[in-house]
């Protein structure tokens, strides 16, 4: 399954960190685009200088990491398309382009169904998708969140437990159901 992330989905780290950790173990494969990537590094300059430096260094990690998924636009698709914020064309217009799946994203009033059925693309959020995953390959996603987990607490100095850190990251289904 092609899926594209969209920027909401990228930025949080816990959130970044078990999605891309689903795609290394194969359940998906991640696509974005140098646009989608753009917003990240934008919205994390909120937190400062140091937070639009950080977000550069680990946009260029990931592109190191997953050269194959970053996705050109694609000439004049944008244009065709519409959705109900101008803003997220692009997310769809990449979706398309690539031959994508589906559009991985927390907003769901930004990317109506029935838009992107017409395009042949689901919308899924990424608690779902994961919790969906966990069912189907518990193991699997059991040691992404279990490395997710152990970095949490090497880069915060704290001692995180699963279900918070999970929760904390927007993802409740999958925090309770790692938890049980």
């Amino acid at each position: 399954m092609r899926i594209v992330l969209d920027t909401c989905v990228l930025y949080p780290t816990v959130m970044r960190e078990m999605l891309l950790g689903a795609a290394a173990a194969g359940h998906f494969t991640p696509l974005w685009s140098a646009r989608i990537l753009e917003e990240w590094a934008r919205a994390a300059d909120k937190l400062g200088p140091e937070g639009e430096a950080q977000a550069r260094a680990e946009i260029a990690l990931l592109r190191a990491c997953w050269p194959q998924a970053e996705q050109p636009p694609a000439p004049g698709v944008e244009a065709r398309l519409w959705l109900p914020d101008p803003a997220d064309l692009h997310v769809l217009a990449v979706a398309v382009a690539a031959s994508a799946d589906a559009i991985l994203t927390l907003n769901a009033q930004d990317f109506p169904r029935g838009i992107l059925a017409e395009e042949g693309l689901e919308r899924i959020d990424p608690d779902g998708f994961l919790h969906g995953l966990w069912r189907a390959a518990p193991q699997s996603i059991e040691a992404v969140a279990g490395r997710v987990l152990a970095e949490a607490n090497r880069l915060s100095g704290q001692t995180w437990q699963m279900r918070p850190l999970l929760k904390k990251a927007r993802l409740p289904r999958l925090a309770k159901a790692l938890s049980a």
